[in-house]
C-alpha cells in the first residue's frame, strides 16, 4: 500500500458543444460540471449519486485524467493530475486505481487470473517479485491463490468480480475509483464484494469513491455521500444522514425510489 494520500477537486467546470445546424452558426456549449468540489480522504469511503446525465460520468472521467476540465483543478496527494502518457501519468496510476462498472466482463477470457492480475504491475513498471504481489492482491480481496491458473470462465461470478479488484489492488494504490462495481450482481455476490471493500478500507486505509446509482449499496459501504445534480454538488454529507433527512428535493427523490435502506 502506497503512503496514504487525498484526492481532492476544486471548482471543476467541463462543458461540451453542441453541433452547429449551420456552418455559420455560433457553437452553443452544454454545462456538465459547474464548479464541482469533491474530497477523498485517506480510507474514507465517498458515495458519489446522482440521475442520468447528472455530471457523474464527466467528473470521474476528470478525476481519472482522461479529459481536462475546462475550469478547476484535481490534484492527488497535492500534485496536480492531468490528461497525458502513459509515462507521464504512471505515478499517479500508481496511487489511484479505476474498477470499471461490469469488471468482471472486463477480464480477458483467454487469460490467466495470474497474467490479469499482472498486467498493472507491468505496465507500470512495479518493482519487485511480481508473482509474490499476485498472491498478495488475490488474499486480500479473499481468493485463494490457487486460483491463479485459473481463467475467468472457469470463476464463480463471484470470483471473477474479485479477480478484477485484485487486478486493480495489485499496483499498491491508496484509492481506488469504482463506477458501479457492484451492478448486475446477485445479493449475495453483491454482499461478498460490499464486505471486501469494507474490510480493505477498515484494515488498510484504502480511499474509495464509488459512483453507483445503488443507494442500498452507498448506504452499507460508504461514511459520506455527495449528490450530483444538473452537474452541480447538491448535497455533501455523512451518508446515514443524508438518507434518513435529505435536504434538496433531488435527494429526497432519490431516496424515495428506493423500497427499504438497510439498517
Amino acid at each position: 500500500m502506497s503512503a496514504p494520500v487525498t484526492l481532492v477537486a476544486t471548482g471543476l467546470e467541463r462543458r461540451y458543444p453542441l453541433p452547429r445546424h449551420r456552418p455559420w452558426q455560433q457553437r452553443e456549449a452544454v454545462p456538465a460540471l459547474r464548479g464541482v468540489d469533491l474530497h477523498v480522504a485517506p480510507g474514507e469511503r465517498v458515495g458519489l449519486v446522482g440521475t442520468s446525465g447528472s455530471g457523474k460520468s464527466t467528473l470521474l472521467r476528470c478525476l481519472l485524467g482522461l479529459e481536462s476540465p475546462d475550469a478547476g483543478t484535481v490534484t492527488v496527494a497535492g500534485r496536480p493530475v492531468r490528461p497525458g502518457t502513459t509515462a507521464s501519468l504512471r505515478w499517479y496510476r500508481r496511487l489511484v486505481q479505476y474498477v470499471p462498472q461490469d469488471p468482471a466482463g472486463s477480464l480477458d477470457p483467454r487469460a490467466t487470473v495470474r497474467e490479469l492480475v499482472t498486467v498493472p504491475l507491468r505496465a507500470l513498471q512495479v518493482p519487485g517479485d511480481h508473482e509474490a504481489a499476485v498472491s498478495t492482491a488475490l488474499a486480500r480481496v479473499g481468493l485463494d491463490p490457487e486460483l491463479a491458473g485459473r481463467r475467468p470462465g472457469e470463476l464463480s461470478g463471484g470470483q471473477a468480480q474479485r479477480v478484477a479488484l485484485a487486478r486493480a489492488l495489485a499496483p499498491g494504490p491508496a484509492l481506488l475509483l469504482a463506477d458501479e462495481p457492484v451492478s448486475g450482481l446477485d445479493l449475495p455476490v453483491r454482499d461478498q464484494v460490499v464486505a471486501v471493500l469494507t474490510e480493505l478500507s477498515t484494515t488498510q486505509g484504502l480511499g474509495l469513491l464509488l459512483v453507483s446509482h445503488d443507494l442500498a449499496v452507498v448506504a452499507r459501504l460508504c461514511d459520506r455521500t455527495v449528490v450530483l445534480g444538473d452537474g452541480l454538488v447538491v448535497e455533501d454529507r455523512p451518508t446515514t444522514e443524508l438518507l434518513t433527512r435529505p435536504r434538496h428535493p433531488l435527494t429526497r427523490e432519490l431516496v424515495a425510489a428506493v423500497p427499504t435502506l438497510p439498517a
